[in-house]
């Protein structure tokens, strides 16, 4: 009997530097091999093919992270002792019986595989800055009495926890010659086409060719006004714009500029000297809709950039539109 165990023993301790059958390291099969033998698989089948870098594509485009950007480093001694440490489980008895009967142990360890987490982030986010889209929201071309709309388009969207994960398992697997294809989701516009005159209940356009003021109400013409705009010089500014305040009987706050004389800076009351007359709606930089006195520069280019109007036209339009609806100027 003590022979026989000396004789297991010795067996066993002639098998301590063997890797059991069917033990493999990222896929790759280092089964039946000795330390050494081990250590040159791991070397040229797993750790080398992680010498590449990872490529990662989207329509037709591919971008790289280089192994010296992931900062990556091998274990290949832990890797080795790890398929060791895996050969002899079990007790004595049962590694001899397994020894002897050739059966495998069938482990599949990962890879001991270092890399740098945040440049995984980084080139995730660089990812997202390159393939993500925002989505475009339906607009609206005025067109004379039309307002026309144009349809949105949907953005895409890189998912990025879905793309650490992908990145990192490429990172760390010895199959780096796949391409890893970049994970996105469609988002949704804001405003759809058929939500736009829900979103634009009311548009004013200001025709400064034709010195015409458009009420739109859910995209329908409903009203036309004869205004006056800015004269040469003094250029009603264009562009699409909003309301940005309304008054009643304005002051008229007077620009600092040389065409206002003596008047520059001053703050001027409702009433006489003052031609903001009625009504005020802001809109951009100084530039406003206001009724007049001047009925006679109506249809023409005749004022320091404000829109003028008549003082009937004026208090009807400031009663139908609210701050923050959208004015667009051509």
């Amino acid at each position: 009997i003590l022979l026989l165990a000396v004789g297991v023993w010795a067996y066993d301790s002639a098998q301590k530097d063997q890797i059991a059958p069917g033990i493999q390291v990222g896929g790759v099969d280092i089964g039946g091999r000795s330390e050494d033998s081990a250590r040159k698989i791991i070397k040229n089948e797993v750790v080398a093919p992680l010498r590449q870098p990872v490529v990662v594509s989207f329509e037709g485009e591919d971008y790289r992270i280089s192994p010296r950007r992931l900062e990556q480093t091998a274990d290949i001694d832990g890797m080795v002792d790890e398929a060791i440490e895996a050969s002899r489980a079990g007790g004595l008895l049962d590694r001899v019986s397994r020894y002897a009967s050739g059966s495998e142990v069938n482990t599949d360890l990962d890879p001991k595989i270092g890399y740098s987490e945040s440049e995984v982030e980084d080139f995730v986010a660089e990812l997202a800055g390159r393939i993500d889209r925002e989505a475009q929201n339906a607009s609206i071309v005025p067109s004379g009495d039309t307002l026309r709309p144009t349809p949105g388009h949907d953005g895409i969207e890189l998912q990025q926890d879905r793309m650490y994960d992908l990145i990192t398992e490429q990172v760390r697997s010895p199959g780096r010659d796949a391409e890893v294809q970049a994970v996105v989701e469609s988002t949704e516009p804001e405003i759809t086409k058929k939500e736009l005159a829900k979103a634009y209940p009311t548009y004013i356009t200001i025709d400064r060719s034709s010195f015409t003021l458009r009420l739109f109400k859910n995209l329908k013409l409903r009203k036309r006004y004869t205004i006056a705009v800015g004269a040469s010089g003094y250029d009603t500014p264009s562009g699409l714009y909003d309301l940005q305040t309304k008054e009643v009987n304005p002051t008229w706050h007077v620009p600092d500029s040389a065409w206002a004389g003596s008047l520059a800076g001053q703050d001027i009351p409702p009433g006489p000297g003052n031609p903001l007359v009625a009504r005020w709606m802001g809109i951009y930089n100084g530039a406003g809709i206001h009724g007049t006195d001047d009925i006679g520069s109506l249809g023409s280019a005749a004022s320091h950039g404000c829109i003028r109007m008549g003082v009937d036209d004026v208090i009807e339009l400031f009663d139908k539109v609210e701050v923050g609806d959208p004015v667009y100027i051509l």
